[in-house]
């Protein structure tokens, strides 16, 4: 039957069925972003904890001048997008399968569900910017070294529990609860047009924030280009977005951070 096969009469590949898909528009250009991200990631953690000899070697200077802090702001702003991308991706599922029912054309339902992507992306972009200014702090009083990891135990035992208390706090629990229910969120904050997708974008970005920020500080703990502590932090923020059992994880893993904080001032 037509559109069920291929024109040499063959079954249309995994491939072929998803290009066709009324997804494929939204769902491709975010698959690249976070492929090339994660990609950037990989290659600057390999070279960092490795040779030195590739892109973590600017890394390596005592001066930071602007050309500098424009380089630790995009490898913030990359780590950030590749880990929160995931996360954010039934918001924009959803978002799109509602604009796909009410645009004219699948043209215009992309291009809104592209604006809402951009918004939460600027969000964490602008995140960057406190986290360059914060990494520039530390390490301008030697409390963070060239290698991007913390030089004092104080310090790392200070972020570690900073953390965990938040992970406990109200306002992380109501963050987060947005979060898990992103067409709550698109239903009750639902605006029309790209302007409007663009500011729901921002919105939803800054819920991301107020869930995340503090356990962004534990890149810092444990090494800001450790690609472990990478990976582990971006499931941890999945599975406290995507699955019913987030609070409690949040719960427990603020108790497990505090506890680890404790342990390190004590022994």
């Amino acid at each position: 039957m037509a559109g069920t096969t291929t024109d040499d009469n063959r079954p249309p590949t995994f491939l072929e069925s998803g290009l066709r898909s009324a997804r494929a528009p939204v769902v491709l250009p975010l698959a690249v972003v976070l492929l090339v991200c994660w990609l950037w990631i990989v290659v600057m953690a390999r070279d960092m904890y490795g040779s030195m000899t590739g892109p973590s070697a600017w890394m390596m200077t005592p001066v930071w001048d602007a050309s500098h802090l424009a380089l630790l702001w995009a490898m913030w702003a990359v780590m950030m997008l590749g880990m929160m991308l995931p996360s954010a991706s039934p918001m924009l599922l959803s978002y799109g399968a509602i604009v796909r029912r009410s645009a004219a054309e699948a043209r215009a339902a992309s291009r809104q569900t592209h604006a809402l992507a951009a918004g939460y992306l600027v969000v964490w972009v602008l995140f960057s910017v406190g986290a360059t200014a914060l990494q520039r702090f530390l390490a301008g009083r030697l409390l963070v070294s060239p290698m991007m990891e913390v030089t004092s135990p104080v310090v790392g035992a200070a972020l570690l529990l900073v953390a965990g208390v938040y992970q406990l706090t109200p306002i992380k629990l109501a963050c987060l609860r947005t979060c898990q229910s992103p067409f709550g969120f698109l239903m009750s904050r639902w605006r029309t047009g790209l302007a409007g997708a663009f500011r729901m974008g921002l919105e939803h970005g800054v819920f991301c924030v107020g869930c995340c920020w503090a356990l962004m500080l534990l890149l810092f703990a444990g090494g800001v280009m450790n690609l472990a502590v990478i990976a582990a932090l971006t499931a941890l923020v999945a599975f406290e977005k995507l699955t019913p059992l987030g609070a409690p994880a949040a719960r427990i893993s603020g108790i497990l951070l505090i506890a680890a904080a404790l342990w390190i001032l004590v022994f």
